[in-house]
Order: structure tokens, then C-alpha cells, then sequence
């Protein structure tokens, strides 16, 4: 690349002021230096270039056809310059939400598209807080929540977001075909508080000799699945948060019946949509409702950073 040749920086910044102010005082002022100073820069960039870029008349300056050219270059030129240091000095805003959730939905339904958000938001941190707890969206221990019920949550809005439908699964390696075969099985159990539990589901199919009390049991959810995806046992889950495993055949669902119980919801207080980190998380996790958008929106992620 061939160096530049350009005037003294010094010299374009006094002609500009001049040109701009069309008056080498009021330059002087704006560049803190003397209106002796700015007729000298001038003149020496008249000299450097060739030309004359202004008519001097008593008290006034007036630019030349070469002068206007010139000062419509620096200008947009200068402009430019001072947008982009602004932005470089000016330090990054960074926003944080705090998201409060139970460990299965974290693990199995927002963790694998954090991408997402990050890439459409990178200035927003997110924390994903983990619990079965019921916590104050107060800003302060959270900010929105995705909770299990029908409320009612006084003060809060509440989104649906998915239905919760309860399904037997286990590993295809077990090879269960009926639900009499349970008694020959491991039942999954969590002691985390859970929308549907074994005892709930043989109430309604009343399986001759099955001991829902006995078992393995875990503190939550993921747990189960990862015991269930082992060939440990069959778990009772929500087959919403195993659709991927199901679609891979990693797990199955030999048999029904399938249970409907409460949908997950997205909460938050009203007033708090009108910031533009919560409403971001918001649009974030209602998009995440479209399976196709989800994964396109990842596969475009990934092939930018190939």
C-alpha cells in the first residue's frame, strides 16, 4: 500500500474550524490557540496544496470553490473521527438478568440455546439461578422467573409457555412393552417437588403388584434422565424437556398413558418489560417455543465462527 501524502493534521483542523466558523477568531477560540496561529496553518496549507482556499476581505473570510471542496471532505472526515473515538472511550453498558428456574428446565430446555442470546445480546449477562423455591422477583434476588402452576402470582405477569405432559420413559436397551413389566423394573423417583410423581400415575392405571415408594431417587430431574438414558430404570417425565432424546430414539416411551399436568410459565413483574435487558430474555425464551427457529438461529451462529 503506497503511504498517504496528506498535509499536516494540524493545518486541516485550523482550515476546517476557519471554514466552518468562516472566521479565523472564532477557530482560534474553539482550538484554544491564537487567530495569528490559524492564519499561519492556513497559509502554509495553501502553499502545500497549490491553491487558494479562501478570499481574504476585510473582517471576512470566503472560501473558494477549492476551499468548499475541501472543507466537505474534512468535515464528513472529522465527524467520522469523533463518532468513533466517542464510542471507543465510552465504556461498554453491561446488563444483567437474573433468571429464576428449576433444574430441569435450565439444563434440558435454555442451557443448549444460551447461544442465542448471547449473540443477538452480547452485552446482557445472564444468570440462571436454580431452585424448586418460589423467589422474589425484586430485582434483587431475580429479575423473571419460568415457573411450574397456574399461579395465581399476585403483581406478576405470567406467560405460558408449555404444557406439561407426563410420560413413562426409559433406554430402548430394556425393551418394555407393557405397564405390567414395571414390577420387573427400576422406578425413577426425584425427591425434588415434581408436577407428577409415580403414586400419581398408578392411581390411574392401577398396575397389579407395582410399588411406586420403591426405587432410585434423585434430587432433581437431570439426574433421572441421565439414570434413565443409562438403562438405570424408567423415569416419569415431562416429555417436553425429552424431545430431543425421544426424536434420537436415546429414549422411548413404551407405553401410556400420558398425564397432563400444570404448564410452565413465564413471570415477571409488569412495570420491568419496559427495560430493554428483560424484554430481550423475554423475546429469548418465547422464541425458544419454535423448534426450526432454535436451530437455524444456532446453525448460523456456528457457521459464522467457521
Amino acid at each position: 500500500m503506497m503511504p498517504r501524502r496528506l498535509p499536516s493534521l494540524s493545518a486541516l483542523r485550523a482550515f476546517e474550524a476557519a471554514a466552518r466558523h468562516l472566521s479565523a477568531k472564532r477557530a482560534a477560540e474553539e482550538l484554544s490557540v491564537t487567530p495569528t496561529a490559524i492564519s499561519h496553518q492556513i497559509r502554509q496549507l495553501e502553499e502545500s496544496l497549490g491553491v487558494a482556499l479562501f478570499v481574504r476581505r476585510p473582517r471576512q473570510l470566503v472560501l473558494t470553490t477549492q476551499g468548499q471542496a475541501l472543507l466537505t471532505v474534512l468535515s464528513d472526515s472529522f465527524d467520522a473521527i469523533a463518532e468513533t473515538v466517542t464510542k471507543l472511550r465510552r465504556p461498554p453498558t453491561r446488563q444483567a438478568v437474573t433468571l429464576s428456574t428449576t433444574p430441569a428446565v435450565a439444563a434440558r430446555w435454555l442451557l443448549p440455546w444460551v447461544c442465542l442470546l448471547r449473540d443477538a445480546h452480547p452485552q446482557i449477562d445472564l444468570s440462571i439461578q436454580v431452585s424448586h423455591k418460589t423467589v422474589a422477583l425484586d430485582g434483587v434476588v431475580a429479575d423473571m422467573a419460568i415457573r411450574y402452576g397456574e399461579g395465581p402470582w399476585p403483581g406478576l405477569v405470567a406467560e405460558k409457555l408449555f404444557d406439561n405432559v407426563f410420560v413413562p420413559v426409559c433406554s430402548p436397551v430394556l425393551k418394555l412393552r407393557e405397564p405390567a413389566e414395571l414390577v420387573r423394573h427400576t422406578l425413577l423417583h426425584f425427591s425434588s417437588p415434581a408436577p407428577l410423581d409415580w403414586a400419581a400415575w398408578q392411581r390411574q392405571v392401577q398396575v397389579p403388584g407395582l410399588d411406586v415408594s420403591a426405587g432410585l431417587m434423585f434430587s432433581d430431574e437431570t439426574h433421572g434422565i441421565a439414570a434413565a438414558l443409562d438403562g438405570q430404570g424408567i423415569a416419569l417425565m415431562s416429555r417436553y424437556l425429552i424431545e430431543e432424546e425421544l426424536r434420537q430414539g436415546r429414549l422411548v416411551q413404551p407405553f401410556g398413558p400420558e398425564v397432563k399436568a400444570a404448564p410452565f410459565q413465564l413471570v415477571y413483574p409488569p412495570e420491568r418489560l419496559e427495560e430493554p435487558a428483560i424484554a430481550a430474555v423475554r423475546e429469548w425464551i418465547v422464541g425458544l417455543l419454535d423448534p426450526q427457529a432454535r436451530e437455524s438461529g444456532c446453525r448460523a451462529i456456528v457457521e459464522r465462527q467457521s
